[in-house]
């Protein structure tokens, strides 16, 4: 059987582009219709594509990664998903910024020693880089928070506007659904608003 090329790409987000992931895989010879491409975090390797082209490597077929930490990262799990991937699907792998991580070339002692040392420290890296992202982001967000900035969607006021709506439903003039659309509220938010509403109004009547 003709060995066939895979290509695995993994942005962090929706919002990251893989164009430039793409080109380099189509560079190194993978046809668009055999690269994969997950857009999740690298905290682990529960991602869709990626366990599906785990099911579809065979024996001598080559899975191409652009960077280690396209690939993952955590430190255990890289190391664990390589060896399922080249000791027991027997496929081999290349990354590509790190030549020294290309099975096709080191399959001597030497060669297989220098590949799991670089292999090890690289996803030491990677894993410790995962971490000081998200310490940077806890620290971004106690920052902004310290600031008085505001996460999570807005919330809105109980203005005039909702105040004369709310009247006219509670008096029965207009339906809930045209209260509503009035107010320009959802369902839930609409009915959060009217329990704030009435539960200060009945304080201020009980005073």
């Amino acid at each position: 059987m003709d060995r066939r090329i895979y290509g695995y790409i993994r942005v962090s987000s929706k919002d990251q582009n893989e164009a430039r992931q793409i080109e380099e895989m189509k560079k190194h010879g993978v046809d668009e219709r055999f690269i994969f491409i997950d857009k999740e975090s690298g905290k682990n390797f529960d991602r869709k594509e990626y366990q599906l082209i785990k099911r579809v490597l065979n024996q001598g077929d080559l899975l191409i990664v652009e960077a280690i930490d396209r690939f993952g990262r955590n430190y255990k799990e890289i190391l664990k998903e390589w060896r399922e991937i080249t000791e027991e699907i027997k496929a081999d792998i290349k990354v590509l910024d790190m030549p020294l991580l290309d099975t096709t070339q080191y399959k001597d002692t030497l060669g297989n020693f220098v590949s799991d040392l670089v292999l090890q420290v690289l996803s030491f890296v990677a894993e410790r880089e995962r971490d000081n992202i998200r310490k940077r982001q806890n620290q971004g967000i106690a920052v902004a928070k310290a600031k008085g900035v505001k996460f999570g969607r807005p919330k809105q006021v109980i203005d005039d506007n909702f105040e004369k709506v709310y009247k006219r439903w509670n008096l029965g003039e207009i339906t809930a659904v045209k209260a509503m659309e009035l107010c320009k509220m959802k369902r839930n938010t609409f009915y959060r608003r009217v329990k704030e509403y009435e539960k200060v109004h009945y304080e201020i009547n009980t005073i």
